[in-house]
C-alpha cells in the first residue's frame, strides 16, 4: 500500500520546483496523491477495511489542505499542478 523509495524519488525529481527540493508543496500534493491512488486500489479488493478507509479521508483533507495553500498563494501554481496531476477541482 504504501509506495517505494524509488517511487517517491521519481516524484520529488518529477514536482520539485528547484534541485534539492523536497517540501514545496507540489511534491507533497504528489506524494500524498500517489498514497490515496494506492489506497483506492486496496480498497476496492478490501471493502470493509474501514481503518484504511479512514486513512485515505485523512490524506484526502490533508492534500486539499495543501492545494487551498497553494491556491491561495499563486492561482498559476495551483492551476499547472492540478493539471499536471489530473486532478478534478
Amino acid at each position: 500500500m504504501s509506495i517505494t523509495a524509488e517511487r517517491r524519488a521519481e516524484l520529488i525529481k518529477e514536482y520539485a520546483t528547484k534541485p534539492g527540493d523536497t517540501g514545496s508543496p507540489e511534491v507533497q500534493v504528489a506524494i500524498l496523491s500517489e498514497r490515496i491512488a494506492n489506497l483506492t486500489e486496496h480498497l476496492k479488493t478490501h471493502a470493509k477495511d474501514y481503518h484504511s478507509r479512514r486513512g485515505l479521508l485523512v490524506l484526502v483533507g490533508q492534500r486539499r489542505g495543501l492545494l487551498d495553500y497553494v491556491k491561495r498563494k499563486n492561482n498559476e501554481r495551483y492551476t499547472n499542478l492540478i493539471t499536471r496531476l489530473g486532478l478534478r477541482r
